[in-house]
């Protein structure tokens, strides 16, 4: 049985004061959440303040992106190393928004899964279709595209020891949402190309859905066989918001 994983992405927006309030809303619901593991990724500024507020929690951190190299004149990049000072658990890679605005490939995503995973921290791969490629029929065609890069560098098993993210490019921020028909296709998609090549990866591998949950229908989308949580966006930064999505994990 895999257990839900609920992460909160919080992009680029925070203060010292706001992070403390929504951390502190957090926590105060902490009794009453599901059963589902819960992450929060803040920007790399604020990891060090908010892994302090989280100790003694059962709330993992995160962060949102990491760099492929371990050290050395990359100018602005944090390596894993960095990460495992301030205990993060998690890193994403691969996020729509590093690919679409900052040029990322799918070859330095699956470099960049293989050194967080070397490292020993859960790489969170992301990926997911624009709305022209789904409108065009390719969306499993470049959700495997995306997926094959890192089996092909890293081996499929590689995938046991990281977490899926599939977020609908058309649907982050935008108000819209797959239908949990259309999201459970492409997670049944994503599993059954896993199992392909290894049923015992493909069973073990927790598969999130990214793309605008929101406390009224992550019930809906939690119930599908395939999805086993979500990364959340802009709903993560309303403390209340995100309890509630937390508590549809079950």
């Amino acid at each position: 049985m895999r257990q839900p994983l609920v992460a909160g992405n919080w992009k680029m927006n925070g203060s010292t004061e706001s992070i403390k309030h929504l951390l502190d809303g957090i926590k105060r619901s902490l009794d009453v959440v599901s059963k589902a593991e819960v992450v929060v990724c803040p920007p790399y500024v604020y990891l060090s303040g908010v892994q302090a507020q989280l100790a003694g929690t059962a709330i993992s951190l995160g962060s949102q992106n990491v760099s492929e190299y371990k050290a050395g004149a990359y100018t602005g990049e944090i390596s894993t190393s960095m990460l495992l000072d301030l205990q993060c658990r998690y890193a994403i890679v691969g996020h729509s928004e590093r690919r679409s605005i900052y040029g990322e490939k799918d070859v330095q995503v699956a470099a960049k899964f293989a050194a967080v995973r070397a490292a020993g921290i859960k790489p969170v791969l992301c990926v997911g279709e624009v709305l022209e490629e789904r409108e065009q029929g390719v969306t499993e065609d470049v959700v495997a595209r995306q997926l094959d890069a890192v089996i092909a560098l890293e081996g499929v098993e590689a995938l046991a020891d990281g977490v899926i993210a599939y977020e609908p490019v058309w649907a982050i921020g935008t108000g819209k949402t797959a239908s949990p028909e259309q999201a459970q296709d492409v997670h049944a998609f994503i599993r059954n190309r896993i199992a392909r090549l290894s049923a015992v990866t493909a069973e073990k591998v927790q598969i999130l859905y990214g793309g605008s949950v929101k406390g009224a229908n992550a019930p809906e989308l939690f119930s599908m066989p395939d999805i086993d949580g979500g990364l959340i966006g802009g709903a993560s930064l309303d403390a209340d918001e995100f309890i509630s999505i937390c508590q549809a994990a079950v």
